[in-house]
């Protein structure tokens, strides 16, 4: 009996019965929620599960954790708060009318709407894994820029559907009637984000044009990498230095932009500086030998520049240069590095050797009476 009247004791408007409900069912809730999401999370991972082998559940099950949780919450604060009532005193008012009641369950409903889409949002980027891995998977390169692109799309449209749900709910607002009459404000939103609007055209602009796709090695300015992702506002170059380098699309669509990766061939210029001492009959042999390794290089175009080009003092200078079809740099750099060991040879083999730096020092002598 008196236990009984413990729980019936009244305090702000509530029972201590009431508060032990509040405080029962937000503890619970918040053991429980790890436990809860990870099942919805795999009931939902069951619709997709034929399609998503390739990314699996652990991806799915880590994107899906956070956003769950923050709705079970939110469904768990609700039916607390439920178990309490504000005090008369406090004269708050009904629930249909403006007052803290109203704005309150109002605000309920925006955060219970963002909670929803952003589940929603997250179930979009699992697909998006998973066309990205099957993309991959494929010889064309398109739809490796195709998909994330496609994906960031879809997102932006869902958000933006979200958004106008919630306002509408919320402000108890025809959602079409406030699409259409956003008129000036609309325009005024476009001229705020007007840098952001400059981005989203250049990213259109990229997709339609394909100056480079993803995988691409490009040089902006001086910027210079491999293009990963290409998105709404910007795109993700993974540096020479292996940094990722945000660059904003219109940047990529306004500057003067190199494509490595549409190069047919490679040009290799440089000089020999040999000494001075070097005759002429080796001179002619060595340019001959020269001439005859780069013509046994299939990867080397035909005709390469090979001559004496000038002498001074110091050295005589041959000017050596040859366009080899490596568009990869990587090949490039391995085929001169075999051709500069094969000039070494034939230097040996003529006995000719390098220009070694001199310098000429005057001394002035003076007798001294």
């Amino acid at each position: 009996m008196i236990h009984l009247n413990f729980l019936e004791y009244s305090f702000l408007g509530n029972t201590i019965e009431s508060y032990l409900w509040f405080f029962g069912i937000l503890t619970i809730g918040i053991i429980l929620k790890n436990f809860i999401s990870r099942i919805f999370s795999k009931l939902l991972y069951s619709i997709f599960k034929r399609y998503g082998k390739t990314v699996g559940v652990d991806s799915f099950l880590q994107l899906m954790n956070r956003p769950f949780q923050f709705f079970i919450m939110v469904i768990i604060v609700y039916f607390a708060f439920n178990r309490l009532a504000f005090p008369a005193e406090w004269h708050i008012g009904p629930s249909h009318k403006f007052g803290v009641r109203l704005v309150s369950f109002r605000i309920f409903q925006g955060v219970l709407i963002f909670s929803i889409f952003w589940i929603i949002v997250r179930a979009i980027d699992f697909i998006g894994m998973i066309l990205i891995a099957r993309a991959r998977r494929s010889e064309s390169r398109m739809d490796d820029q195709l998909v994330p692109f496609a994906k960031e799309a879809i997102k932006v449209i869902v958000a933006g559907i979200g958004f106008f749900i919630a306002v509408g709910i919320i402000f108890n607002l025809d959602v079409v009637s406030l699409i259409t009459g956003l008129g000036i404000g609309g325009l005024a939103f476009a001229l705020a984000a007007k840098e952001t609007l400059e981005n989203l055209i250049g990213s259109f602009s990229i997709f339609l044009d394909k100056p480079f796709i993803v995988g691409d090695n490009v040089k902006v300015g001086a910027i210079e990498g491999r293009v990963e992702t290409i998105g709404f506002r910007s795109t993700r170059i993974r540096g020479l230095d292996r940094m990722i380098v945000i660059v904003p699309n219109k940047k990529m669509t306004d500057a003067e932009l190199m494509n490595d990766s549409e190069r047919i061939s490679r040009r290799a210029r440089f000089s020999i500086e040999l000494s001075n001492e070097t005759s002429a009959e080796q001179m002619k042999a060595i340019l001959s030998d020269i001439r005859k390794m780069l013509g046994g290089f299939d990867q080397i175009e035909a005709f390469p520049t090979v001559r004496f080009k000038e002498f001074d003092s110091n050295s005589f200078d041959i000017l050596i240069i040859y366009f080899a079809m490596l568009p990869l740099l990587e090949d490039f750099l391995a085929l001169q590095e075999e051709v500069n060991f094969a000039i070494l040879k034939i230097l040996k083999d003529n006995n000719a050797s390098f220009a070694m730096p001199s310098s000429t020092v005057y001394t002035k002598l003076t007798n001294n009476e």
